[in-house]
């Protein structure tokens, strides 16, 4: 008997779970042929797993209806038609277009009243009953945007004045004073530089509250190197204070670069080295600052020592200044001393504009001033204006910076033996990298130089070549008083830390001092490789002018490593 009874209730809970399983089937009539038509162009959802999913849905349904100028719609009760099937008949009743809205110009002005009616009048306006609940969301949410986060609208008094047309009067319910941002707290990165919050990402206590504004300004710390945003920023309501908090974290910005390249001396037929060091050391002192070295040497005998500080937002102020010192000397023949100092406005965090005095001071070494003429001790003083754009992309792990315009123009003189020459400087480095898809990438750079004077030194022309210019020849190898060179890769991405690309550099240069004008080609291949010590980039490029034949021996291997910490 027992064993029967337990047979039987197994039988029973399987027959229960299959019924509860099944799908329940729901079908909305109207009153008559065209309201059914109506209802069912509406796609509301037919199949359910649920009675309580079913009477969601017909809810859902009567607000939808009720929202497209049908407001006396009714719904009977649900009725079962069978195990699987319910049904619930709408009464649409008379549909209304629109509706007429009193409200107070003083407190809601008719200027914003014009964004979402083109029928108004200083005490009314008039918009299609389909389109009120997202009016008033409008209204609402620039009401939000005065610092007023808690406050309501609502329509009341809402009466029929014909077959088609509402009246209602527009209420705003004020449940709070004005917010104003009281206090603004950094979680995470508490040292985040106080001057970078008000002139970087312009906020500021006493602000009038707007969250949305907020949280578009704290984007900006993606453009940012030294910092990032863990998650959007949040308020704190109290009964008299408002709170922001924002979320960062301080991001490795330090960086190290060095640089080794290699080839064939074409008259000795050794192999020669040169290369580079790069240092960047980023906002250690929590102040936004960085201060860059660099030291440069080649197999001509030519060194170079580069540094440079710059310090943003001096003294709170949205204004910077860029000192920097430059060293090159070239074997016995000349060195030459650069000094700049720059004051900048960051527009924005992609723009920035910048006011300076160049200043250069170059000694000839030479014993004998006859050996070459064109080698004189100089002095010159220019004014630079300088432009600088910036796109990063920093969901990429091996292309953090998308675009880039560094634009440049110095206006000033030389003076030399006595004689005093007017000269102008152009300056151009710019790049874009346009992503076809998530593996494919084409990048183009250009770079310009132009100096534009009456005369000519040699040790005023600007040294170009190796691996952030032209490559294929040695570091600093070919001197001018212009040029222009387009650097092109195409990137094919293997994995997220592995990419190759191919090589096709043109560049065109011009000496005033001897006379020449080339056209200069480089072609080759190179893949760039993420570490645990950083990027490894490797460049086997061969380059040569218009004149000459394709020869492997004047190949150039070019190694770099790019580190962060």
């Amino acid at each position: 008997m027992q064993k029967t009874l337990l047979l039987l209730l197994i039988i029973y809970v399987g027959f229960s779970l299959e019924l509860s399983s099944q799908n329940l089937r729901l079908k909305i009539d109207g009153n008559d042929k065209t309201e059914t038509a109506l209802l069912d162009s509406l796609g509301y959802k037919k199949n359910h797993k649920d009675f309580n999913s079913i009477n969601l849905e017909i809810n859902s349904l009567k607000k939808r209806v009720q929202s497209m100028g049908y407001i006396e719609c009714t719904q009977n009760t649900i009725t079962q038609i069978n195990d699987t099937t319910f049904s619930s008949v709408f009464a649409l009743g008379h549909k209304y277009e629109f509706i007429t809205i009193s409200y107070s110009s003083q407190i809601i002005p008719k200027d914003l009243i014009k964004k979402i009616s083109n029928r108004v009048t200083d005490s009314t306006f008039v918009v299609s009953i389909s389109s009120i609940e997202k009016s008033l969301e409008f209204i609402n949410s620039r009401i939000s945007e005065k610092g007023f986060p808690f406050n309501e609208l609502k329509l009341s008094e809402i009466q029929k004045t014909g077959d088609h047309e509402l009246r209602a009067v527009l209420i705003l319910e004020k449940v709070d004073f004005q917010r104003k941002v009281d206090k603004i707290i950094v979680k995470g990165y508490e040292k985040f530089p106080k001057s970078f919050l008000k002139h970087y990402l312009k906020l500021k206590t006493g602000d009038v509250l707007n969250l949305e504004i907020i949280k578009d300004k704290t984007k900006s710390l993606e453009d940012l190197q030294f910092a990032n945003q863990i998650k959007e920023p949040e308020i704190l309501f109290s009964k008299d204070s408002t709170i922001l908090y924002m979320y960062v974290e301080k991001n490795r910005s330090n960086s190290f670069d060095g640089f080794l390249g290699f080839g064939t001396n074409e008259e000795t037929g050794n192999i020669e080295f040169n290369g580079y060091l790069n240092l960047d050391l980023v906002n250690n002192l929590n102040f936004g600052e960085t201060l860059s070295l660099v030291y440069k040497s080649d197999e001509n005998e030519q060194k170079t020592f580069n540094a440079r500080l710059a310090l943003p937002y001096l003294f709170n102020t949205p204004i910077g200044t860029e000192l920097e010192l430059r060293i090159f000397k070239k074997d016995s023949s000349f060195t030459s001393t650069n000094q700049n100092l720059r004051v900048f406005y960051q527009m924005n965090p992609k723009n920035r504009f910048s006011l300076g005095l160049k200043s250069v001071k170059s000694n000839n070494l030479l014993n004998d001033e006859s050996l070459d003429p064109s080698i004189q001790d100089f002095s010159s003083n220019l004014y630079h204006v300088r432009y600088e754009f910036l796109l990063r992309q920093n969901e990429s792990r091996l292309f953090r910076k998308n675009a880039l315009i560094d634009f440049e123009v110095g206006i000033g003189n030389r003076k030399s033996t006595e004689i005093k020459t007017n000269q102008v400087q152009l300056i151009l480095d710019a790049f874009k990298i346009f992503n076809l898809n998530n593996k494919n990438s084409i990048f183009l750079r250009t770079q310009g130089f132009n100096l534009i004077s009456d005369n000519y030194l040699e040790n005023e022309l600007v040294r170009f070549g190796g691996i952030n210019s032209i490559r294929g020849f040695n570091e600093n190898s070919l001197s001018a008083s212009f040029y222009t060179l387009l650097n092109t890769e195409y990137r094919y991405l293997l994995s997220n830390s592995v990419y190759v690309h191919s090589i096709i550099d043109i560049a065109y240069l011009e000496n005033d001092v001897i006379k020449q004008k080339e056209k200069l080609y480089s072609f080759g291949i190179g893949f760039g490789l993420l570490t645990k010590a950083g990027l490894l980039r490797f460049n086997y490029a061969n380059g040569k002018n218009e004149n000459q034949n394709f020869k492997f021996s004047n190949s150039q291997i070019h190694l770099s490593l790019t580190a962060i910490f």
